[in-house]
């Protein structure tokens, strides 16, 4: 084989294996998952944040969990409890099929 000809093979992979990444939207890239489901990042999204702290430059808490304590924090953003759940992400996962769910923190007792 040739060199000429493997780099040939090369470009063609890459150029196939690219089309697996093709834009879904123009300047927008798609990845494939697992599942088979196009997923865009994060990124590609766009906000998410359109309710919570909207004048600050990033929305940040600090909460302190005591021993024996636990907190269930919110990861919709829709909570108005925020950064607390208040079980919101319950109504858009049952309309829209999503999976969303707190985070849930535990501190053991001493």
């Amino acid at each position: 084989l040739t060199m000429q000809f493997i780099k040939s093979i090369l470009v063609l992979a890459l150029a196939a294996s690219s089309a697996a990444f093709s834009p879904v939207l123009p300047g927008l890239s798609s990845v494939r998952g697992a599942s088979g489901v196009t997923k865009l990042s994060m990124a590609e999204k766009g906000k998410v944040n359109f309710k919570i702290e909207l004048e600050s430059e990033k929305v940040a808490n600090m909460e302190e969990v005591k021993a024996g304590e636990k907190k269930v924090y919110c990861r919709c953003w829709e909570s108005g409890t925020f950064p607390l759940c208040d079980g919101k992400h319950m109504a858009h996962n049952k309309a829209t099929g999503d999976n969303l769910g707190p985070l849930i923190v535990t501190v053991a007792k001493e």
